[in-house]
């Protein structure tokens, strides 16, 4: 479970990118995150990543309480967590077997389960034909399906996707977007940051909405509350104005 309590981050400039924020995301939830640029999303990403300590409150992931790891404790804590980018961030000198296996030769993965691992992510990313070639000879949407491999090879129990489909066209961003639903089908947490306003109403999942680093709508707190007839389902409703 992931949970914000009472957090603020402040900036050295002054700037509060996140106010007083307050958030619960299940174990396996699949959840959407929209809002204007500088609505306070980049900072809740990087404060979940340990990027940054909040200025105020806490943040506590799978029991560990952020605010209080080691810096020593914080690498072994991001490998439960993959994050994919909008801009794949392969390595452009290595093909997709190389780009897949360097993330489980980075933990310290034995050979023998680098060559199980492998494969087995190759086939659920739909890659095994295309384990030889280099990052050059895929498509864009190819080359998102590496990422999301690589992100997923060392079995996360959270993934983090920031405008997985910013860089993709329809067809490819409807592909990468149902690998991303199948993952989380396996009991993975996905989180999705997008400004795809289409993706979003089509999914059906949770979505929430950040304007001026604070939460202005959620329509999974809006459902829980609708159950018991104390808030109008209205009140759920994503701000999309100006973030398309």
């Amino acid at each position: 479970m992931i949970e914000f309590k009472n957090v603020s981050k402040v900036y050295e400039t002054g700037n509060r990118a996140v106010r007083n924020l307050n958030l619960k995301i299940d174990d396996g939830e699949f959840v959407f995150i929209v809002g204007r640029s500088g609505s306070g999303k980049s900072t809740l990403i990087r404060l979940l990543m340990r990027e940054l300590k909040a200025t105020e409150g806490t943040i506590t992931v799978n029991g560990k309480e952020l605010g209080r790891l080691k810096r020593s404790e914080i690498p072994k804590y991001r490998r439960g967590i993959g994050v994919v980018f909008q801009d794949f961030r392969l390595l452009n000198d290595r093909n997709v077997y190389e780009n897949i296996a360097f993330a489980q030769r980075v933990i310290g993965a034995s050979g023998r389960e680098i060559r199980e691992n492998v494969p087995e992510i190759l086939k659920l990313t739909g890659l095994s034909a295309k384990y030889k070639n280099m990052p050059n000879q895929l498509s864009g949407g190819e080359q998102q399906r590496v990422a999301i491999a690589r992100a997923l090879i060392n079995k996360p129990s959270v993934i983090l996707a920031d405008e997985p489909t910013g860089n993709l066209d329809e067809k490819n961003s409807e592909e990468i977007m149902k690998l991303l639903y199948e993952i989380n089908a396996m009991g993975t947490t996905v989180i999705v940051i997008t400004h795809s306003r289409g993706i979003v109403e089509a999914s059906g999942k949770r979505v929430i909405s950040m304007e001026k680093g604070t939460i202005r709508s959620d329509t999974g707190q809006a459902a829980a509350a609708q159950a018991d007839e104390t808030v109008p389902w209205e009140t759920a409703e994503p701000n999309w104005g100006g973030i398309i």
